[in-house]
């Protein structure tokens, strides 16, 4: 991604954590100017801090499921090159039904659906004629577990999103990474203090041996915002997993 990314500016909504903090690395180091925005500005702190307070990184609070903000954000950023959300909000989702809150599943589509949709109205106009925009998806939308409902229904819609605003916004690019399980923070919220007991169960049962890590959906990412041949796709990065 060195080549393409130089000279360039990247927005990563959700890039105070896991995979975002790893494309907003990979990106500084490969010399890109880096805005990461959230809500939380106590880990948006913590991210500038891990980032080494790089030269070129800057952090913006921001609720992207709210369209003033979103509006606000792209009115201070400016123009830019690439826009990428890898912001997931699934606290109190992985329910079964009887014991799902509407408001747990009202908060993943908002953060899903709804922020994206938002970035791509308000960002598309600020983007370069070769830029582009990278949402996240995810493996659920293939293999739901039982808990699981709301995510995979959420994952699938977006995916359906990603190719529609491919043909709505051409000549931009617009993609999606789909991840399998990786190894982020968002596991704390799905298997609690059983995380490292269930990560290593899949691990023994993926085809690579392993579970994901940041990087590797970084490196995805990065791909998908430097082949300039590539438009409505959905990238899947999972170990695998979709053959077991």
């Amino acid at each position: 991604m060195a080549k393409e990314i130089v000279n360039t500016k990247v927005l990563i909504a959700g890039g105070g954590s896991g995979m975002g903090l790893a494309l907003a690395k990979r990106c500084l180091d490969a010399g890109a100017n880096v805005s990461i925005v959230g809500r939380n500005e106590d880990k948006l702190k913590r991210a500038r801090e891990a980032l080494q307070n790089h030269a070129t990184l800057h952090t913006i609070t921001a609720d992207i499921t709210q369209e003033d903000h979103v509006a606000d954000l792209f009115r201070q950023v400016g123009r830019l090159d690439h826009i990428v959300s890898t912001a997931a909000e699934i606290e109190g989702a992985y329910q079964l039904l009887p014991s799902l809150e509407l408001k747990a599943a009202q908060r993943v589509v908002e953060s899903k659906i709804y922020g994206p949709l938002l970035l791509a109205k308000y960002g598309a106009p600020m983007l370069s004629a070769k830029g582009s925009i990278t949402f996240t998806s995810g493996i659920a939308a293939y293999r739901p577990s039982a808990r699981g409902s709301v995510v995979a229904a959420v994952n699938a819609a977006l995916e359906g999103l990603v190719r529609a605003l491919a043909v709505e916004l051409a000549p931009l690019r617009i993609n999606a990474v789909s991840p399998g399980w990786v190894d982020t923070p968002i596991w704390t919220f799905v298997a609690g203090d059983k995380k490292d007991e269930t990560l290593g169960a899949m691990a023994k049962r993926l085809p690579v041996g392993r579970v994901g890590q940041p990087d590797d959906i970084a490196d995805a990412i990065s791909f998908l915002m430097g082949n300039a041949f590539t438009t409505g796709t959905i990238l899947h990065v999972e170990g695998g997993h979709r053959l077991i």
